[in-house]
């Protein structure tokens, strides 16, 4: 299994680049490349149930690995190279990263600007279904299903008691920095 980081040398992504970011948690053991058992072991480290992340490991990296691997043949272990993930960017997306995955915070605000209308800084369930059609790019089935797939499941394990969507948890969630969040808490929860 090949790495993107010489042996022994820890993957670090970009500071600026967010998307980079965003999926480095879920390379466990930072070599750069995120396989389908990474994915999971992410997905339980957030309070994920073991279907969804047995799920959301076959889904995300079957859908992505081919496409962070330019001029690499097809591979059954289904690898995610981190430094290429820009290049798997879908569309019907938010445009909050821009083409090599850095952060727009234009666009980041646009989506509160346009659909939080029951709170300024946060998204209702119905105010998510609105920013979703809103992003739908004709033609564009597989985008539409990843960023109904990514926000429906942000919503999920996000929202507060009311349902809300906060957008510091958006944010968080763009940078990665939500994803260890998550797994501090889970674990207080598991060893109190």
């Amino acid at each position: 299994m090949a790495s993107s980081a010489a042996p022994g040398v820890k993957f670090v992504p970009e500071e600026d680049n967010f998307l980079q970011r965003h999926v480095a948690f879920f390379d466990r053991n930072k070599d750069g490349i995120v396989y389908p058992s990474e994915t999971y072991q992410g997905f339980r480290a957030i309070g994920c149930g073991y279907l969804l992340s047995a799920f959301a490991s076959l889904f995300i990296n079957m859908g992505l690995s081919s496409k962070t691997r330019p001029g690499k043949g097809f591979s059954l272990s289904f690898p995610i190279e981190v430094k290429n993930i820009h290049l798997a960017k879908h569309g019907s997306d938010s445009g909050v990263y821009d083409k090599d995955g850095r952060f727009v915070a234009s666009k980041f605000e646009e989506i509160f600007a346009k659909h939080s209308k029951t709170h300024p800084d946060a998204l209702t369930g119905d105010e998510l279904k609105q920013l979703l059609n809103a992003n739908k790019e004709p033609n564009d089935r597989k985008g539409a299903i990843a960023g109904y797939t990514e926000w429906k499941m942000l919503h999920y394990l996000c929202k507060d008691k009311n349902g809300l969507l906060h957008k510091e948890t958006v944010r968080a969630a763009y940078d990665g920095s939500l994803f260890e969040q998550l797994e501090k808490q889970t674990a207080s929860k598991k060893h109190p």
